[in-house]
């Protein structure tokens, strides 16, 4: 009997680890299609390759963490954060990136290289080399019961804020003029400026909404990961990855392949080195585990790749 008790709670224990693993797993798929979402569409609309959009995340980041600290209020640092990355968003595109759309995608990667190391320097001189944290009020640094579990109640309010955003991007690309022009624009840009589309102003609009998203995502995490220089950087990876899988321009494959590299991810490094072990046994998995997990997105996207070129929700390549 008792053995069957203590059989009863490791398999309760193991179901609970499932459900935060899943719950984390979305919650970063959802961070990255924030930050997907606008370079999808700068890169599928525009042909333009911003290795720099990383640098408005952390921009959100060190932004949302220093109002925090200085007005208390976080409902304010997250807004202001993203009014702040959409309104330089904006001035970067019209000042310096229009005019490297005309240029072959090096140029474009020297240019938004060099923006990277602006970036870092910039925020190394307002704010230092440590970072910020961003404190969380009492009211939202709690946890709530979900299947059992007590989950973090700041995790669930940033899984359901972005679930909202990406609703309203949705409506927006598929019932609106302006998402219209977007949609034009990314499936067919000499088409779209034939019918009389200003293209110009479309190119500083979405890039400007891209950098906002980012610098909300930025803003989002900061109490979860702190502001720190480099950020921007280690988070373009997954987001090319998730570009790579959804299909290039493809919002909704953005949002797709976001939730499954983040479930992916999250659950590899939870559980590659117990499934390795039963293969390999216990002393090799201990190395070999962690190192398949930090693979299992790359992986993934290669059998995508090969399967459907053109991404989940992208256009087949013939």
């Amino acid at each position: 009997m008792a053995s069957h008790r203590k059989e009863g709670r490791v398999e309760g224990a193991q179901a609970l680890l499932l459900v935060q693993q899943v719950l984390n797993g979305v919650q970063l798929g959802l961070m990255l299609f924030l930050l997907s979402a606008g370079l999808t569409l700068v890169f599928g609309m525009m042909d333009f390759l911003n290795l720099a959009h990383g640098t408005f995340f952390m921009g959100g980041a060190f932004l949302g963490a220093w109002i925090n600290a200085t007005t208390g209020n976080v409902w304010l640092a997250i807004a202001g954060a993203t009014a702040v990355m959409l309104v330089l968003g904006a001035l970067l595109e019209v000042g310096l990136l229009r005019g490297a759309y005309s240029h072959g995608h090096l140029d474009q990667i020297l240019i938004t290289f060099g923006l990277i190391y602006i970036g870092n320097d910039t925020a190394r001189m307002i704010w230092g080399s440590d970072g910020l944290a961003m404190l969380l009020p009492p009211s939202l640094n709690a946890s709530v019961s979900v299947l059992g579990l007590h989950y973090s109640l700041f995790k669930l309010v940033f899984i359901g804020a972005t679930v909202l955003i990406a609703g309203a991007l949705a409506f927006v690309l598929a019932r609106t003029r302006i998402g219209m022009w977007i949609r034009a624009g990314a499936a067919d840009r000499e088409t779209a400026i034939a019918l009389g589309v200003d293209v110009k102003q479309l190119f500083t609009l979405v890039f400007a909404c891209g950098a906002a998203l980012a610098g909300f995502a930025g803003a989002l995490s900061a109490p979860l990961l702190s502001a720190s220089l480099g950020m921007g950087e280690t988070i373009l990876v997954p987001c090319l990855v998730v570009i790579v899988l959804g299909g290039v321009g493809s919002v909704a494959g953005a949002f797709l392949a976001s939730l499954v590299v983040g479930l992916v991810d999250v659950l590899g490094r939870t559980y590659a080195t117990a499934l390795t072990a039963l293969v390999v046994g216990p002393t090799h998995a201990a190395t070999l585990g962690p190192s398949l997990s930090a693979m299992l997105i790359y992986l993934l996207m290669a059998a995508v790749l090969v399967l459907r070129p053109g991404g989940l929700m992208g256009r087949v390549q013939p």
